[in-house]
């Protein structure tokens, strides 16, 4: 098992939420055929904030991976 592999793809996971949440948020005033709002802000601000999270975990989870690396070349030598 590859942290760092596993770690970068939850970023690159992390990032489509986000350009996808910032795109309907960018839409935010269209409106439909009754003209009704298209964007639901509460849910965009939620998947904003789970990007966020997203991102964070899997960062965190690179610098374990590298801690982890260090040490195993430490033992080795």
């Amino acid at each position: 098992m590859d942290l760092s592999a596993i770690a970068l793809e939850g970023l690159d996971q992390a990032e489509i939420q986000l350009e996808k949440a910032a795109t309907r948020v960018a839409s935010a005033g269209s409106l439909d055929a009754t003209g009704s709002d298209t964007v639901d802000l509460s849910s965009e601000m939620v998947a904003l904030l789970s990007a966020k999270n997203q991102f964070s975990v899997n960062l965190q989870t690179l610098k374990i991976a590298d801690e982890v690396q260090s040490n195993v070349i430490d033992l080795m030598a």
